[in-house]
Order: structure tokens, then sequence, then C-alpha cells
């Protein structure tokens, strides 16, 4: 003899072991790939961005700004001296608490900017690293 509570219990464990079934058949491969390409995906992203950035920044078309910064450099705790360009002409400024003051103005033209700075040798990829590790004896 059976009582309803037992029939009631008896189908929770059955419908609470139904629920747990389809759990068991998640292809754990399948999802760490999905999961790794999605994090790839999120890197490149960033790199990407960090790319644009910086090409933006460097973009000088004819319309360009006609005033720039060449170099700063700081002399004290709040004072620094900046080196501008300004139309073509150069411009060494001081810059404090108490405001700007003009140190020095460049007579004549400025100086051209390098074409290009020197190359940095290039850097071996991974294949050449591990078979140099590999040859060591």
């Amino acid at each position: 003899m059976t009582t309803a509570m037992d029939r009631t219990s008896g189908t929770g464990c059955r419908v609470v072991a139904a629920l747990a079934l389809p759990a068991a058949d998640i292809d754990v491969g399948s999802e760490l790939l999905r999961v790794l390409l999605s994090v790839a995906a999120v890197v490149a992203m960033i790199f990407v961005a960090g790319w644009l950035s910086r090409r933006m920044q460097a973009r000088r078309g004819p319309g360009g700004r006609r005033l720039r910064c060449v170099e700063a450099i700081a002399v004290g705790a709040r004072d620094r001296v900046l080196l501008l360009d300004a139309d073509g002409k150069r411009l060494l400024v001081g810059v404090g608490p108490a405001g700007l003051r003009t140190l020095h103005v460049y007579e004549g033209a400025a100086p051209a900017e390098p074409a290009s700075p020197t190359p940095l040798p290039a850097v071996p990829s991974i294949v050449q690293l591990l078979s140099r590790w590999k040859a060591r004896p």
C-alpha cells in the first residue's frame, strides 16, 4: 500500500532526474572552444582599438593643426619647458604655477623632422627561438 505522499515524492524525484539529464549532454570541448574564441575576439578588438587610436592621433592632413608640441621636459615639481611649433616657427615656452612665459623664439623656418627613425632589428619568431633553445647542448 502506497500512500499519496509516496507517489508524490516519487514523481518529484523523476522530475528532478529528468531536469538533470540534459545537463549531462553538454559538450565540454565545444563550450571551451567557444569561450576561448570569444576571449580571443575581445583581445583582438582591444588591439585594433589601440591601433586605430594611435593612427588617428598621428594623422596629419593638409588642413591639420598649426600648433603642436614638439617636446616637453619637466624642470621642477610643477615647472615644465615646452618646445612648440607654431606656423613654422619654434617657440621655447616655460610653464609653471604662475602661468606661461616665452623664453625664446627661434628665427627662420623650423628644421625638418627626420624622415623616419632607424628601424629596430627584427624580432625572431617563436619557431627560431625554439630551434635555438633545442640546439643548445
